[in-house]
């Protein structure tokens, strides 16, 4: 395994930015009506994800700071959920594109919730 000199390197970070920026792009395409409603909430959760990411890394001298920051991640992580079901359901996105990006944000939980259950692989 490769040193993680910054949060940019981890994997659930990665995977979360480019998630986001695929749901800033997809949103574009929202109705004009949802902008200040599904448009910025799903916008703002995604982004969430990895600035709560980021913010736990610069934590990582503090075990249950560093943890605390990733929990708020994955509560980020399941709003947005929430929100790609609403645009579903609002037939704003396919289902393909759901399912996609569903199963893309499962796989980030998964990697957040073994750093949330590991993190003395983690902190300094």
């Amino acid at each position: 395994m490769a040193k993680i000199e910054s949060f940019s390197d981890l994997i659930g970070y990665q995977k979360a930015y480019k998630l986001a920026m695929e749901i800033f792009e997809i949103s574009k395409s929202f109705p004009r009506e949802e902008q200040y409603s599904l448009t910025d909430q799903i916008r703002r959760s995604s982004r969430s994800v990895t600035s709560c990411i980021g913010e736990s890394w610069a934590r990582r001298r503090y075990v249950k700071s560093f943890v605390n920051k990733l929990v708020d991640a994955l509560g980020e992580e399941h709003e947005t959920e929430v929100w790609l079901n609403y645009s579903l359901d609002c037939n704003y996105i396919k289902q393909e594109t759901h399912e996609k990006f569903i199963s893309d944000y499962v796989e980030v939980r998964r990697l957040l919730i073994s750093m949330i259950n590991n993190p003395e692989k983690w902190c300094k």
